[in-house]
């Protein structure tokens, strides 16, 4: 019998705010300050890397475009 449940092949990961060493961790990682780190969950709404990611590159994009 064949497993039929299918695992993601990678974790996603998770942005915790909570701790301040934490929050610099993830600010160093993605080249922003803590304020705009948490400005980008704010505006998501998601702690998700990806999808934090996704929203800070947009953001650069349109500084650079004006």
């Amino acid at each position: 019998m064949k497993n039929l449940i299918q695992t993601p092949s990678i974790k996603e990961e998770i942005i915790i705010l909570s701790e301040e060493t934490d929050r610099n961790y993830w600010a160093n990682r993605l080249g922003v300050s803590s304020e705009a780190l948490k400005s980008a969950v704010r505006a998501t709404r998601s702690i998700m890397l990806n999808q934090i990611t996704a929203y800070l590159n947009q953001q650069k994009k349109k500084i650079s475009i004006s």
